[in-house]
């Protein structure tokens, strides 16, 4: 029996994917479980209408990306932290000072779970962090950090 996977499972294969099973194990187990449903000719209508409408909105979501990484790559973001004598800091920059920073300087916002930090600054200078905006696109934001008067 040919059946339509609604869910990823872990021995059929992964969501969207038409399988061809035994006859039992589809009427006891998958379709009861509601992890498919059987490859008729309306579902699979609706499963290629359902994939085409996905790929529309992964490539609008590209596009959206793209235009946020030039807007994020266009100007530095200035960040002030406080420092001693010869440019020793006082604590370290973080994403979260960054996405602040980004939203006021700016004008958007950028979450800092995507900015992928290695570890938090701890001195002055120019600094290229990298923004992960799509799995396909990332931006690198270029984030100054100066002496705090």
């Amino acid at each position: 029996m040919k059946v339509i996977l609604l869910e990823d499972v872990k021995s059929l294969g992964k969501k969207g994917e038409i399988i061809d099973i035994n006859d039992g194990y589809a009427r006891n187990y998958v379709l009861p479980k509601k992890l498919g449903i059987e490859a008729n000719q309306k579902n699979l209508n609706d499963l290629k209408l359902k994939q085409a409408n996905e790929a529309k909105k992964q490539k609008e979501l590209l596009e959206q990306a793209k235009e946020l990484a030039l807007k994020v790559e266009e100007k530095p973001v200035v960040v002030s932290i406080k420092a001693g004598e010869g440019g020793r800091t006082f604590g370290s920059v973080s994403t979260k000072e960054i996405s602040q920073a980004v939203s006021k300087q700016l004008g958007f916002e950028l979450d800092k779970k995507k900015m992928q930090l290695e570890e938090p600054i701890r001195a002055l200078g120019m600094y290229i962090v990298p923004v992960k905006l799509h799995k396909d696109v990332t931006a690198k934001l270029s984030v100054k950090v100066e002496e705090a008067k």
